[in-house]
């Protein structure tokens, strides 16, 4: 799929000494990276079906955060890696800022439907598992999943699979660039029932719930 979205994207490199400009590099690309709205769409609705995350509003700090852990390896992933590593510090700001200041409509997602998410994703999320020592996901990411800074994403609308991915590249270590590794931890006293559950409720919820990052 990766050079299906290299060869279909249209790259356009910015002149020396003009300053990066976010919504062309969503658009068309840049000299080194396929445009991001390949995947995530123009205006950062993501593709849920296919697991690529919903990144309009998110704090631009997190997304700079995650476009340099694509970069130096923290975080891997086939599809990001390269594309993060194409891009310049500055390119990578620009698209933060973009899709930051973005509001898209919320895309379908069929994977939100679960029932579990009425009920034990509900209660991982609100409540967690004191006995097994789990907060709260709430606790860190907001009372409604809006997110909290450039730390804790607004989880709120995000597509399930992609929440279901991450937990789950949390807790087999894949993915490393949590601070102080509280999500490793975390993720690692989830089942994959759970991860299933908690990553539908939140799915389920408004994108418009509570405040935006």
């Amino acid at each position: 799929m990766l050079a299906a979205i290299l060869s279909a994207s249209v790259l356009a490199p910015i002149a020396p000494g003009h300053t990066a400009d976010g919504s062309s590099i969503v658009t068309n690309g840049s000299s080194g990276a396929p445009a991001c709205a390949s995947c995530h769409g123009q205006k950062g609705e993501g593709l849920p079906a296919d697991g690529y995350p919903r990144l309009s509003g998110l704090n631009a700090g997190y997304l700079v955060h995650q476009l340099n852990s694509f970069a130096d390896s923290s975080r891997s992933s086939e599809v990001m890696s390269p594309v993060a590593k194409g891009l310049s510090p500055e390119e990578r700001q620009a698209v933060a800022a973009y899709y930051a200041s973005q509001s898209a409509p919320p895309a379908i997602d069929q994977a939100a439907n679960s029932e579990l998410a009425a009920t034990r994703g509900r209660d991982l999320a609100t409540i967690g598992v004191w006995a097994n020592g789990l907060p709260a996901c709430n606790q860190c990411h907001g009372p409604q999943g809006e997110g909290v800074g450039a730390g804790f994403p607004r989880l709120a609308g995000q597509s399930a699979k992609y929440i279901e991915n991450q937990l789950t590249a949390f807790r087999s270590a894949t993915r490393q660039n949590d601070a102080l590794h509280l999500m490793t931890g975390i993720a690692s006293k989830l089942d994959e029932a759970d991860i299933k559950a908690v990553a539908s409720y939140y799915a389920k919820l408004s994108i418009t719930a509570g405040k935006k990052d």
